[in-house]
């Protein structure tokens, strides 16, 4: 029994090690198991943690994207609003640059000698309507002589440019008894055109004297006949006046001609010209040269019906010829033309013949000595044949226009047709023997 109690004892002491063994590998493997869940949960919570971040970051950047595309399109509004600014600004200084750049339409040029007064008067009429075009019609006076009271006038206007002609050589007249005066006046004439054509470099220029007003439309009419003058080779020169511009003797502000005849006064003529000229510019009476058929070719000149200048300078190297009969009863016009919108094209060699011959041809022919008592009871546009000068200037002595002649060409005449108006809108055409068959008109 003793023996069986001992096997006993014996066998729970290894029992109990596997035991103890077997609690201590428990043991460890739960406490391996728990740092296993721990680490696992410490790592969830790492996860969590870092993923809640990302999306702290993803929410941040996504504030940070839309803020951005709202800057860019608050941006792309201030650079559209930049850009319509830059344009304007450009616009504005391309204007400003091309006006002060802008190639002049013509210079335009006082001729004067001694009349301080008169020279102010013409000044003063002249900036009243040129300082809005300025730089398109750059101001000149050239004074002939050195008159003190004239360059001082002429110096107190910043508007304007002076030039002085000093010209001390004697002058020899080609007949006895002429006055020097109109040899003085061409040897200026030739030194002021050649100064603003070839020193200053103008295409064209527009010739006045210190005794004209100018019309309120006068500067809008130079640009529109400058356009003419460039195109057709067959008009020598544009002038301003009209001989036969009597305020009984006109009427249409809008009515241009072409005429044989040159009329001065307030004229323009282009550098092509001058080259032609200036070489043999003669010596004395400059207008009365230029009215010659060896000068002008051919060629002919634009006129107004109604004049846009006015000479009230009743004193001077003339002495006043024909001032009070022709000069004083000059109508000026006072309508504002808008040239620039009216077709001129008629006025083209091609075009005008046609043109002149259709008002002509419509007019109603009167014959007979007692033809001019007729008129007074005609409606409408007449025209009188004249068979020669001296009936020519019968015919006019007794309406009252220009009689004088000039190498053939009496004064305002187109193919030696002298239009007026008489009494009312009525037009006179007082026609010479061959001028139907020159345009084209069977005389019935």
């Amino acid at each position: 029994m003793a023996y069986s109690g001992c096997d006993f004892r014996l066998l729970l002491l290894p029992a109990a090690v596997v035991f103890i063994y077997i609690q201590m590998r428990l043991f460890a493997t739960q406490s391996e198991y728990a740092d296993r869940v721990a680490a696992a949960v410490e790592s969830e919570n790492h996860c969590t943690n870092q993923m809640r971040l990302l999306i702290d970051q993803i929410s941040s950047q996504q504030g940070r994207i839309v803020a951005l595309e709202e800057e860019k399109e608050r941006q792309e509004l201030e650079r559209g609003q930049l850009k319509l600014l830059v344009k304007d600004l450009e616009r504005k200084g391309l204007e400003r640059l091309i006006d002060k750049v802008q190639v002049p339409v013509a210079a335009v040029v006082v001729m004067a000698c001694n009349r301080a007064d008169y020279l102010e008067k013409t000044i003063n009429s002249i900036l009243k309507y040129q300082s809005s075009v300025a730089s398109r019609y750059p101001l000149f006076v050239s004074q002939d002589g050195p008159h003190p009271d004239v360059k001082a006038k002429a110096l107190s206007y910043d508007q304007l440019t002076y030039m002085q002609h000093l010209d001390y050589d004697p002058v020899q007249t080609e007949r006895p008894g002429e006055l020097i005066a109109y040899y003085k006046i061409a040897r200026h004439y030739k030194w002021a055109l050649d100064e603003l054509f070839y020193k200053h470099n103008f295409s064209r220029v527009i010739i006045l004297e210190d005794d004209m007003e100018i019309a309120p439309d006068f500067f809008d009419y130079f640009e529109a006949a400058a356009a003419l003058l460039d195109q057709d080779k067959s008009i020598m020169a544009v002038s301003s006046w009209n001989d036969n511009g009597q305020k009984q003797f006109v009427q249409d502000p809008y009515a241009l001609y072409r005429s044989d005849f040159f009329p001065g006064l307030g004229w323009m003529l282009s550098r092509t010209i001058w080259d032609e000229l200036s070489p043999k510019w003669p010596k004395a009476y400059w207008d009365d040269w230029l009215r010659l058929k060896e000068n002008h070719k051919g060629r002919q000149f634009i006129r107004p019906e109604v004049c846009r200048t006015y000479n009230f300078g009743e004193h001077g190297s003339s002495l006043g010829q024909f001032y009070q009969q022709y000069l004083v009863p000059i109508k000026l016009n006072d309508v504002e033309v808008d040239w620039k919108s009216r077709d001129l094209s008629y006025l083209t060699k091609d075009k005008y013949t046609k043109y002149f011959a259709e008002i002509v041809k419509k007019a109603k022919p009167l014959r007979g000595a007692d033809a001019l008592h007729k008129v007074h009871n005609i409606e409408g546009d007449v025209r009188m044949q004249y068979k020669n000068q001296r009936q020519f200037e019968d015919i006019a002595r007794q309406f009252g226009i220009f009689e004088e002649w000039k190498d053939g060409i009496p004064r305002t005449a187109y193919k030696g047709i002298v239009v007026f108006r008489y009494q009312t809108t009525r037009r006179i055409f007082l026609v010479a023997p061959e001028s139907l068959r020159q345009l084209g008109i069977r005389d019935t």
